[in-house]
């Protein structure tokens, strides 16, 4: 799951002295939030679409709208999902060590691979509940569910402050009602749930989860 496996060379990097023009055009030919700038044979930033549409010119004339993000190759994937929601992005640059632009990560690419994985490919419950921080435990959370003869998928932080933690949690369909039961004997509130079971929702149970998770 290292960012160097996932890397695509097909989107250019331009220089300060390329056309706007030359850089709006490449972009709706890929679809994508952002062109990637250099300077001096060193990544400099990333500029997204909206201000190619702005004047005429080149790259220099926009240079203070330049946010500098990108994400080492030796990353892991997990460590891009933060950057795509931070920075509105479907794409992100990766560079080496030494700053060298080698590629990208699309959105699209990640959210594929993830998908494969059964926190995120299992039909199931997704539930999100809530306690106290000084009694918090993953622990204790997963024993509940496993106690109950349901899977347990995975889960995340959602939300924390000094007083509560949300925790997110996906789990196999049996049990639901014995498990609602089970959490709210140990003093945890169900903030949110969704249950399905159909086949057919699949496709929206995946995607709904990874929303949640880039969102946090």
């Amino acid at each position: 799951m290292f960012i160097k496996e996932y890397i695509s060379k097909d989107f250019p990097c331009f220089s300060l002295t390329d056309s706007i023009e030359s850089a709006r055009d490449t972009l709706e030919a890929f679809g994508y939030s952002h062109i990637f700038i250099k300077k001096s044979h060193h990544f400099y930033g990333a500029l997204a679409e909206d201000f190619l549409y702005e004047e005429e010119g080149t790259l220099k004339d926009l240079e203070h709208q330049i946010e500098r993000f990108a994400i080492l190759e030796d990353n892991n994937i997990m460590d891009s999902i933060r950057l795509f929601y931070t920075f509105n992005a479907n794409i992100i640059p990766v560079i080496n060590k030494n700053e060298k632009y080698l590629g990208y990560i699309s959105c699209e690419d990640i959210f594929q691979d993830l998908s494969k994985y059964p926190l995120f490919s299992e039909s199931g419950a997704i539930l999100t509940i809530e306690t106290p921080s000084r009694k918090y435990s993953m622990t204790e959370i997963a024993n509940i569910v496993e106690s109950n003869n349901s899977k347990f998928y995975g889960a995340f932080i959602s939300n924390m402050s000094d007083d509560v933690i949300q925790v997110t949690i996906k789990i196999s369909n049996e049990n639901l009602s014995s498990i609602d039961e089970t959490f709210d004997r140990y003093d945890y509130r169900i903030v949110q749930k969704y249950y399905s079971d159909e086949k057919s929702d699949l496709l929206q149970d995946r995607f709904g989860f990874f929303q949640k998770f880039i969102e946090i």
